[in-house]
């Protein structure tokens, strides 16, 4: 695992979870040019979120029993068909469909962070992992920011188009930069999602992490969706490209995901989880006193993003370190969790906009926090404790379950 290697899987992996969130800071110009309603538009988000955990749900797995060199150039090409249907979409019932289709297909990050896992070695595993999901983030953050000045220059749709070729560009330069590896497992692929319900329910820390998870991705969606509605009306009243430029402001979250996977290494990732998820509550407190002030929704925004990117990193270091023959498995679980929370957030942010505004909001923001702290505290000392795997070899075709043992 080179750091040329480990940078090009970040890119790649920061450039597919991008298409998710193309659209949160259009949603008013869509909504203008579409001629619908912005909390109508609203409801693209959780459609491609709905769609990503779907395709996490049925597509991740075979990342454990396929070869990756060939699968993750696949689905990037799929994602470039989706991008281009966007662009081309004539009505938001047709946008909202092809945005489905592009959450399905494109899967390609939850592919390549257990890659990533498999070619690190165990004792620079949370660090690698901690730079392809920091890769991850910044493609979540800048993404808004890219959206914005490209619909300024171009119009919403460029965005999508410039997307497809992007990802055209990325399945050439990853079919040949990635190691062929062999198939972790064999198994039937009705057996192989029925063993993602196994492993989870054989592995008591991974349901408690798996809680975390999808409260910490509700929370960040919840955030986010708002916050355009908050920037684009009054007192603010600010277009899409500044609307993108606050994501700048969360990239404060990559320095901090980078060294999460440090403090999984040293073995402070229960402790640091908790730290996070106060830091969060704190942010949205600051968040609710930031209705008209710029300077404090900017505070608010780095101390979330930080918070919420440091535990989501440490969550996943803590579920590849359960069973090495079945990350792409666990990563499934973990990503269906996210974006099943990150769905739910955001259609929470759109029900509650018109009933309470950005007020609702940050209230039920702060619920989510101390829902997680009262999680965390009473798994600290027992359900999150994670028996880490040993890296094994392959598995023979039997398809059995992996084996773990106590971490020394």
């Amino acid at each position: 695992m080179s750091p040329r290697l480990t940078f090009l899987l970040a890119v790649a992996a920061g450039a597919a979870i991008g298409n998710l969130y193309w659209t949160q800071p259009l949603l008013g110009v869509i909504a203008g040019d579409l001629r619908t309603a912005t909390t109508t538009a609203g409801w693209l988000v959780t459609a491609t979120q709905l769609g990503y955990a779907a395709g996490v749900l049925l597509l991740v797995p075979l990342g454990d029993v396929l070869d990756r060199r060939r699968f993750v150039p696949l689905m990037l090409t799929l994602s470039a068909v989706a991008l281009l249907l966007c662009a081309l979409a004539p009505s938001i019932g047709v946008l909202g469909l092809a945005l489905g289709v592009l959450g399905v297909t494109t899967i390609s990050g939850q592919i390549l962070t257990p890659l990533a896992g498999d070619l690190a070695g165990a004792a620079h595993r949370g660090r690698v992992v901690g730079v392809v999901g920091s890769g991850t983030l910044t493609g979540i953050l800048a993404s808004r920011t890219i959206s914005g000045l490209v619909a300024e220059t171009a119009g919403w749709r460029a965005i999508f188009a410039v997307a497809a070729v992007v990802a055209v560009l990325l399945a050439i330069v990853l079919r040949r930069a990635i190691p062929p590896l062999p198939p972790r497992t064999r198994m039937p692929y009705p057996r192989l999602l029925a063993s993602v319900v196994a492993v989870v329910v054989r592995e008591r820390a991974a349901r408690w992490t798996l809680v975390l998870a999808g409260v910490g991705f509700a929370a960040f969606s919840l955030f986010w969706t708002a916050l355009t509605f908050l920037l684009s009306g009054p007192p603010f009243r600010y277009p899409a490209p500044v609307i993108g430029l606050f994501g700048l402001a969360g990239l404060a979250g990559v320095l901090s995901g980078l060294r999460g996977g440090r403090l999984h290494d040293r073995g402070w990732s229960l402790p640091a989880t908790g730290v996070a998820w106060a830091v969060a509550l704190g942010a949205f407190v600051v968040a609710a006193f930031a209705g008209r002030t710029v300077a404090l929704v900017v505070v608010a925004v780095v101390l979330l993003d930080v918070a919420l990117q440091t535990q989501a990193l440490l969550n996943r270091a803590r579920l590849f370190a359960l069973d090495d023959a079945a990350r792409s498995r666990l990563n499934t679980a973990l990503a269906t969790s996210n974006f099943i929370g990150a769905a739910g957030g955001s259609a929470a942010a759109t029900t509650l906009w018109p009933v309470g505004g950005w007020t609702a909001v940050t209230i039920t923001g702060m619920a989510l926090c101390c829902f997680a702290l009262v999680v965390w505290a009473r798994g600290r000392r027992g359900p999150l404790v994670v028996h880490a795997a040993v890296d094994a070899p392959p598995r023979q075709p039997s398809g059995e379950p992996g084996l773990t043992r106590p971490v020394s």
